[in-house]
């Protein structure tokens, strides 16, 4: 049956009542016992049974809070309650909760449930499907209907989920894969129509942490710029030289590695697109309104200054490196210039920003606040350093949990 969370608070304070009343285990304190359900019920999202309360305790009353955290995650409800939540404001521009399962929130559950390198997400060929001995619908590339019928029946994640290559899936060549950028989800709500800057804007926001404007720099160049910004907006020149320029000199050249993606729907037949479906213009693959394989989105407005960059393909270059946000901290062993978004998503993946952001976010979403002393900030360092000994996401819940323990 699909998880009540009314319900669930109902057994939350039956059970509170029940270990008031003494509820116990010989050599278990009661003060542990808190603890422990306390990780449980920030974990999950769901009250123990009497019998996994009494084990985590008796873990956490040996030093051994990993083994405690992982039996609290064992719980289906942290996949399908607290990671599905979690994970759910970052597939859509609203940053909505109240949405359906779909390609990008299943992937990012089951990477964290298979202790894979949460890196992948933005750059592997990897997609996440219902196991096909299910019986459901096929995964479609112009649908979400699988994933529905997964939360709707209430199945299982921990098992229901299985990886497979996303090139064999949904069409795309597996050098054009990039994790979850390129999933369905993804496309649909970050590629659908503007000028697939959305795309950038949104993993940059969502995985490291950061808006465009934390990240505005007029010290960079503008050569990338495209011909839909207007150099003088409103006829005043300062407002392109002291403001648009400090997000578009950056963002344009990354955002190029997107140049070759769209999403297709009819808008006539189906104006809320819930049945369009990526594209990519392949190797030979022509767009009529620009002659090269860009998309002719990357030529709009081109009016608008004429002497503007015009996007010949796909390649993409970090001016970043250099300036103030080099301190977003780009790995030396890359290149930072490369062409397509597989590269490119491994050029922000391997940042130490995404190792941090990851690593707040579980903080916000296990501890219910924003970090805020000395001792948050040491465990957030510490977790982060803990992260990046093989991006196991799985490790910094656990971490956290731990950290956030006391009553």
């Amino acid at each position: 049956m699909p998880l009540n969370r009314n319900t669930a608070h109902g057994v939350a304070r039956l059970l509170v009542a029940s270990l008031a009343l003494g509820l116990g285990s010989p050599g278990v304190s009661a003060g542990v016992r808190e603890q422990a359900k306390v990780m449980h019920d920030r974990l999950a999202g769901v009250p123990p049974s009497q019998a996994v309360l009494l084990d985590m305790a008796a873990d956490l009353e040996a030093g051994d809070y990993t083994s405690a955290a992982y039996t609290a995650m064992d719980n289906e409800a942290f996949l399908a309650v607290t990671l599905k939540n979690w994970i759910t404001p970052w597939t859509n521009r609203d940053q909505d909760v109240f949405r359906d399962l779909n390609d990008y929130t299943a992937t990012v559950i089951g990477v964290i449930r298979d202790e894979r390198d949460f890196r992948e997400i933005l750059y592997s060929d990897i997609l996440y499907t219902a196991d096909p001995d299910l019986g459901l619908a096929a995964y479609s590339n112009s649908n979400n209907t699988q994933y529905q019928q997964l939360e709707t029946q209430g199945l299982p994640l921990s098992t229901a989920l299985v990886p497979v290559q996303q090139s064999q899936v949904n069409g795309l060549p597996e050098a054009a894969t990039a994790g979850v950028m390129t999933s369905r989800a993804a496309a649909k709500e970050f590629f659908i129509a503007g000028t697939n800057r959305a795309m950038f804007r949104f993993t940059l926001l969502n995985h490291l942490c950061v808006d465009l404007e934390q990240v505005k720099d007029t010290s960079r160049p503008p050569d990338r710029i495209r011909q839909d910004v207007s150099r003088s907006p409103g006829g005043d020149s300062r407002v392109f030289l002291n403001n648009c320029i400090a997000c578009h000199s950056g963002m344009d050249p990354m955002a190029q590695a997107f140049a070759y993606y769209d999403f297709e729907f009819n808008p006539g037949a189906d104006p809320d697109a819930v049945n369009g479906s990526i594209h990519y213009n392949g190797s030979g693959d022509i767009d009529a309104a620009t002659g090269t394989r860009v998309e002719a989105k990357y030529h709009i407005n081109s009016a608008n200054f004429s002497y503007g960059f015009v996007t010949p393909d796909d390649r993409w270059d970090n001016y970043w490196r250099q300036g103030p946000n080099r301190n977003l901290g780009w790995d030396s062993g890359l290149p930072g210039s490369g062409s397509g978004a597989k590269s490119m998503g491994m050029e922000l993946a391997h940042s130490e920003a995404f190792a941090q952001c990851q690593v707040k976010k579980v903080f916000r979403a296990v501890c219910l606040r924003e970090p805020g002393d000395a001792d948050d900030r040491s465990h957030l360092s510490g977790t982060t350093a803990l992260f990046q000994d093989g991006y196991n996401l799985k490790k910094v819940f656990a971490e956290t949990a731990n950290y956030c323990k006391q009553p």
